[in-house]
């Protein structure tokens, strides 16, 4: 699996330790984490923790998270990836995180239309998958801009900070 992809304005670089700090202030902004499956961090060390998880996770192909730099000011803005790849049924579920003052510039569509041309086009993926929570109306937004199709809410789907939310599912598939 590819450790850089490149879009116009982005690098996408494999997630890497050093990388810690700009994803802790990312991570612990309460807006960017609103809608992620953890809560706001408080201490960098748990950006640490992610990352040391995420990279194992990398080691058996069974995720790649990747680190988004604006080319132009070299600043660490997100990440995105793949959270889950399932090689046996040729399919991938993407997650992504843009820091808010990045918002509204199109870096989470660039980003991500970067993962799909890599599943796509090197990895042999046929689906590619996006869970999203109902009032995440943005990366709702972000999902219909690149052509994925809403499948329907899976309800109750996950325990999100103490609760179970409902999920709406999407998809893209290579004959899209």
């Amino acid at each position: 699996m590819k450790e850089e992809l490149f879009t116009k304005r982005l690098a996408l670089r494999k997630i890497r330790i050093s990388d810690a700090t700009a994803l802790f202030n990312v991570w612990s902004d309460p807006a960017v984490a609103a809608f992620m499956n953890i809560s706001a961090f408080i201490h960098e060390s748990q950006a640490i923790e992610m990352i040391n998880l995420l990279n194992e996770l990398a080691e058996t192909n069974q995720a790649i998270r990747y680190t988004l730099f604006d080319l132009k000011s070299k600043d660490i803005i997100g990440s995105c990836g793949f959270n889950a790849i399932d090689t046996e049924n040729a399919r991938v579920e993407i997650g992504y995180d843009i820091a808010k003052a990045h918002w509204g510039n199109g870096y989470a569509p660039e980003s991500i239309q970067a993962l799909i041309d890599e599943a796509f086009e090197n990895l042999a993926i046929n689906r590619i998958e996006a869970k999203v929570e109902p009032a995440n109306i943005n990366s709702i937004k972000v999902l219909q801009k690149l052509g994925f199709t809403f499948e329907g809410t899976l309800r109750q789907y996950e325990k999100v900070k103490g609760n179970f939310v409902d999920m709406h599912i999407y998809s893209l598939l290579k004959n899209d």
